[in-house]
């Protein structure tokens, strides 16, 4: 395979039309056999693959060209999740605007160039899928939940921490899924994972999603500040189930396509 039908493997499992705009090929390369995969893959591991010989290094994080500056519009891909959800369409928009602001401010003076340049000097195929990885995780993780709580009342946070360590990834990741806002025995209610999109929506996200009847959010992540606003406001519960470990959910549903097409996939920085 080549990193095109790569690419397009990915992206017909996460069922979208195009590259989004934090994820893409910064080297080209074909005959791939071998690929070296993580969570964080820059130049030092770029340099690894050339000495260890392989054809291509795959990151999750990490997308760097030109279009990488608007990557605050992957935020707008929430927008879906939350009307989904209840969340009124306007509402959703406006809850996104602060966060989208902050992204843009970000990421506007990051070294954008830094590991794809070294790829394409020493002529390493190289590539990331962010949006697209973490779609896959989000629904995998979303669909196994309601699978296993259908027909179930009075389901606890303790009952989808447990359901959530049945998931390869988080019963062998370095943290495990926790509780971070609300308790044990505290009722679940409506369950939804936010876990796509470019990054947390914030506090506003947060507070619509409550304010729209959900009860509890599972996420990869949430700062300590948002927690607390979550927590002061006594209308839902959180459960951070993991960076790495979600990350590597959606990677590896992706690497199983490409080992099944006859490719080595080699999995390091963080993969589970």
């Amino acid at each position: 395979m080549n990193t095109q039908e790569m690419m397009k493997v990915a992206l017909n499992l996460a069922k979208l039309e195009e590259i989004p705009v934090d994820s893409g090929i910064y080297c080209e390369g074909e005959n791939i056999k071998k690929v070296l995969m993580g969570i964080d893959m820059g130049t030092p591991e770029l340099l690894l693959a050339r000495e260890l010989k392989y054809d291509c290094v795959v990151s999750h994080h990490g997308s760097q060209d030109d279009k990488f500056i608007n990557v605050d519009i992957i935020l707008d891909t929430q927008i879906e999740t939350m009307v989904k959800h209840g969340v009124p369409i306007n509402k959703a928009q406006k809850a996104l605007s602060k966060i989208k602001k902050t992204m843009k401010l970000n990421f506007h003076g990051i070294n954008s160039d830094r590991a794809s340049s070294v790829a394409r000097l020493i002529n390493m195929p190289y590539f990331n899928m962010h949006q697209i990885a973490d779609l896959l995780t989000e629904r995998f993780v979303q669909n196994y939940i309601d699978d296993k709580v259908k027909n179930k009342t009075n389901v606890t946070l303790k009952d989808i921490i447990k359901i959530l360590n049945e998931i390869y990834e988080y019963q062998n990741g370095y943290v495990k899924p926790f509780i971070a806002v609300g308790k044990e025995d505290s009722f679940a209610g409506k369950n939804v994972v936010t876990m796509a999109g470019g990054t947390d929506g914030g506090i506003d996200v947060s507070k619509a999603y409550f304010e729209a009847g959900v009860g509890t959010l599972i996420c990869m992540h949430m700062d300590e500040k948002e927690l607390d606003q979550i927590e002061s406001h006594n209308v839902g519960n959180v459960i951070i189930a993991g960076h790495m470990p979600s990350d590597s959910i959606g990677m590896n549903i992706i690497a199983k396509e490409w080992e099944k097409a006859g490719i080595k996939v080699t999995k390091i920085s963080g993969m589970v």
